[in-house]
């Protein structure tokens, strides 16, 4: 019996150190958070006819491919529960087609920073802690390059107008500690642009709505 009294009061006097624990893993006011991971950029885009000089082509359409770069994600925590974050990332490269005319046009590079407020609903004891956020994003296109299979068919030029658009997301921190998480995130983006380039003279150009599903999984530390 008094070896039983012991365990309980032995628990009872750890208790508030366990509870002081779990709430210093949380975030907090003033808390700056930077997280580092892979990042997928997943296109799901939905096109417009190409147009040459105009007139729509039937059937066609651009398409692009998938990339996976480095996620750069940075968060300042405005109260306990509402916070402002930035994700950035290297450059992301995507081959471009056009269905049904070729099947690589060429290639571009892309930045996509986004700006969001982000909400945590939970109680801040929990270590595990998911989030949601909707901010706005702009799509930096450069470095368009048209493949030699293109250039051998009389394309000359390729560019792609930058974007503005809204961006949503949910994700999760789990907290391994006070400072060190792992984490996961989701991120949907409205980027639309108009690819432009030539064909024997003639003007072509494709209204496209990217739209893309973008992955992130890593690591993060709490300054």
């Amino acid at each position: 019996m008094s070896r039983t009294v012991s365990r309980i009061s032995a628990c009872l006097l750890l208790a508030p150190a366990l509870l002081a624990a779990s709430i210093a893993q949380a975030h907090q006011a003033g808390d700056i958070i930077v997280r580092a991971g892979a990042v997928t950029v997943d296109p799901r885009e939905d096109s417009g006819p190409v147009k040459v000089a105009g007139a729509a082509l039937p059937g066609t359409g651009a398409t692009l491919d998938s990339d996976t770069q480095l996620g750069l994600n940075f968060a300042y925590m405005l109260t306990d529960k509402v916070g402002v974050e930035l994700l950035a990332a290297t450059p992301f490269s995507h081959d471009v087609g056009v269905t049904g005319v070729i099947d690589k046009l060429g290639s571009i590079k892309h930045l996509p920073p986004t700006v969001s407020l982000v909400y945590y609903p939970l109680d801040n004891a929990s270590a595990f802690q998911p989030y949601v956020g909707a901010g706005v994003n702009f799509t930096w296109f450069f470095d368009e390059s048209l493949s030699g299979a293109a250039k051998g068919a009389g394309f000359d030029g390729l560019s792609l107008e930058n974007s503005w658009g809204l961006a949503a997301q949910i994700g999760a921190d789990y907290m391994l500690n006070d400072n060190w998480m792992v984490n996961a995130q989701v991120r949907y983006i409205d980027i639309e642009t108009t690819g432009k380039t030539s064909l024997g003279g003639a003007p072509v150009k494709v209204n496209v709505d990217v739209d893309p599903w973008v992955y992130m999984v890593g690591l993060g530390y709490k300054f």
